[in-house]
Parts: structure tokens; sequence; C-alpha cells
């Protein structure tokens, strides 16, 4: 098992959140892949952004049906965003882009939950590899993130 997937399962029971995580053979790198994988809809697909703001990552776990509007997120964050390229990403996370975890990164991120995710149970998050997504609800992600729920889609 790769070890950002024991990761994310320690970030998970350290927070006293079930060990939740499945393997799907099929693949979960993109939203249409694991909705079909986990048999699910696209919006209950919890997908994980990271932006920058200098130097510090910044997390936006989204609904798999938005877009997210990077002036919002700065917005609600009170600070300037920008793109991450995927080395950066990995080197502050510990994931490969296709499979960031909202939980158990490397540096500390801010974090912010799209609203439209609150309406939705179960949800689907990627677990630290394109093969590995964990079972959670909303509130529990907001709980085990400690993520501020925003508008942030488009």
């Amino acid at each position: 098992m790769p070890h950002s997937v024991d990761r994310v399962r320690q970030a998970l029971l350290s927070a006293g959140h079930p060990d939740t995580i499945t393997e799907f053979a099929e693949g979960t790198h993109t939203v249409a892949e694991a909705a079909a994988s986990v048999g699910c809809t696209e919006a209950e697909i919890a997908k994980s952004i990271i932006f920058r703001s200098g130097e510090t990552p910044v997390l936006v776990v989204a609904s798999g049906v938005n877009r997210i509007d990077r002036a919002k997120v700065g917005t609600a964050l009170g600070r300037k965003i920008e793109r991450a390229d995927p080395a950066w990403v990995e080197q502050v996370t510990g994931f490969a882009v296709g499979g960031v975890a909202p939980v158990g990164h490397l540096a500390p991120a801010l974090i912010l939950i799209d609203e439209d995710l609150m309406v939705l149970d179960p949800i689907w998050a990627a677990a630290g590899s394109p093969t590995h997504a964990f079972r959670t609800s909303p509130v529990e992600l907001v709980r085990v993130t400690g993520g501020t729920v925003a508008h942030v889609k488009a």
C-alpha cells in the first residue's frame, strides 16, 4: 500500500473517523472515473484542489461538478490565490495530482469546503492515490479537516 494512503488512513483514524478507504482497480484519477468506480454521482465526489498563497497551500474541497472561482477563494480567505503546479502540490502535500486527499498533508493548509457538498451524503474523497477513495459525510469532512464552508464555485 502506498505510503500516502497510510498517511490518509492515520489522519482519519487520529481524527476519530472510521477507516472507509477502498481501493478501486478501475481508478479514481478524474471525477468521472471516481464516480464510475465508486458508483455515485459526480457531484458526490469531493475533489481536492490545491492552490497557493505565497508558500502557503490552500486546499479547496469541492463537489465534483463544480468549477472553482479562484477570486471567491481569495475573498473567503482574504488572500491572493495563485495556481499551483503539480510538482509544488506534491512537494507540500505529499500527494500527486489525482490522489490529493483532504487530510494527511505534509504541510498545514488553509482549507475551504464547497458549500454545495453540505447537502450530499455520502461523499467520496481521494485517499492518497489515484486508485483509493474514502467515504465520509460533509459534516465529518468539515470536522476532520478543520475547513471552513464557503461559496467557492464559479
